[in-house]
Order: C-alpha cells, then sequence, then structure tokens
C-alpha cells in the first residue's frame, strides 16, 4: 500500500510530465511540491524501488506503466472529488483543489464509481481537467489553445485552466475567468500583459496566468461581452 505521500509524488510526476512533455527533473518536482531536493531524492529512490518510476541520473524521472496506473487512479479521485464537491455541495470551483487534495487518498473505488454515477459520469472536472473512466481511460482530447498565444479581438470560450496554486485559481474567479465563459481579447501588451472583457469588465492577466487557460474559438452564435 502506498503512503499520501507518495501517491502525491507519483500525480506531480504525471502532471509535470503531461504539462512539458519531459522527463521530470529533482529540481521541478521539489519546486511543484514546494520541498527540498534532497527530500525528492529520497522519495524517487523509495518509488524506483517499487517500480513506479524509472529513474536516470542527469536526465530526470517518468513513471512506468504501473506508475501511471496509479497516477490516473488518484487523478480519477481527486477530479471527481472536485466535481463532487462543486456540483453537491455547492463549493465555489476556485476552492476545491485543497479540500479534493486532502480526500483524494481515502476514497474507495466504489465510492468513487458511485460519485461518477451520482454526478452522470462527467468528462471533465470544474477545471476543465479530463477525468479517467471507470477503466482509467481518458476521453478524447479537444484540440485547444493558450490564450496566451492569442491575437487581439479574438472570442474565445474557456476549457481548461491548469491547476498551479488556489492563489492563481482564485484570482481567475474574481475576474470572470473560468471554464465555459466567453471572452474576448481586447489587447496584447508587448511586455506580457493579455487584457480580455468579461462579464465583470476588463480585466488584464500576466502572460504566465494567461498560459494557464486553455481556449477554443467562440462559436459566431455565442455572447462574447461587447
Amino acid at each position: 500500500m502506498l503512503s499520501a505521500v507518495m501517491e502525491d509524488y507519483i500525480k506531480a510526476i504525471y502532471t509535470i510530465e503531461n504539462e512539458t512533455g519531459e522527463r521530470v527533473s529533482t529540481s521541478a518536482l521539489a519546486d511543484y511540491l514546494d520541498v527540498t531536493s534532497p527530500t525528492v531524492s529520497s522519495m524517487l529512490k523509495k518509488l524506483e524501488e517499487r517500480g513506479l518510476i524509472d529513474r536516470e541520473e542527469y536526465k530526470g524521472v517518468t513513471l512506468t506503466d504501473e506508475g501511471e496506473v496509479v497516477a490516473l487512479e488518484i487523478l480519477r479521485h481527486h477530479r471527481l472529488l472536485e466535481s463532487f464537491l462543486t456540483e453537491a455541495l455547492d463549493y465555489d470551483w476556485a476552492d476545491v483543489h485543497d479540500e479534493a487534495d486532502r480526500l483524494e487518498h481515502h476514497v474507495s473505488e466504489e465510492l468513487t464509481d458511485r460519485i461518477a454515477e451520482a454526478l452522470g459520469n462527467p468528462v471533465s472536472d470544474p477545471h476543465g481537467d479530463p477525468i479517467p473512466d471507470r477503466d482509467l481511460e481518458l476521453p478524447d482530447a479537444e484540440e485547444t489553445a493558450r490564450l496566451s498565444s492569442a491575437g487581439e479581438g479574438d472570442r474565445l470560450r474557456v476549457r481548461r485552466i491548469r491547476h498551479q496554486g488556489d492563489e492563481e485559481l482564485r484570482y481567475l474567479a474574481d475576474a470572470g475567468v473560468e471554464p465555459g465563459e466567453v471572452v474576448r481579447v481586447v489587447d496584447i501588451a508587448p511586455f506580457g500583459m493579455v487584457t480580455v472583457e468579461t462579464e465583470n469588465g476588463e480585466q488584464s492577466l500576466p502572460e504566465e496566468i494567461a498560459r494557464l487557460i486553455e481556449t477554443v474559438p467562440a462559436e459566431e452564435r455565442e455572447e462574447a461581452p461587447a
């Protein structure tokens, strides 16, 4: 049986590797988990001994097939819990991540399946992240583009906001930038600020925040802020 800390590391490796497309370095994990590099190295040795990661010196780590199964199980728990908290318990979408982090290690597969059934087997969580199904298969990925690469005048529907921290999510929630909303790009500043028009008015987003937001073109019939 894996400890909650081991599961946190596996989920972090999966998340970083899927974000970057590269093997995960010790320093990247240390930054992501807010721990020291020696602490990371110690845990990676344990995960390697269990056959959950493949580690190459100076090249970083990647999950083995077994490690990826564990990661997808944890993500299924986490994202279904986030969905349950928002839909059944009226949590704000920007406030569910930490709560789901605490609960994800303690729910059974049966409870997870019942939550999924009660919610109608959703394919994405409140942040737009895909939810693995009961067989741990991910839904077909929709082609999206980051808001940071948009052009002035683009009308876009927000599909996903990749999680970096609760402060970033709360910032976007207060700005009215959330999955499902349509925004219009007003200005792209040369120093990295992206200004969008939302129902809450114009919002200027730093490039590092805009890079977290995945979008698709809004349909012509869809309303966007004027």
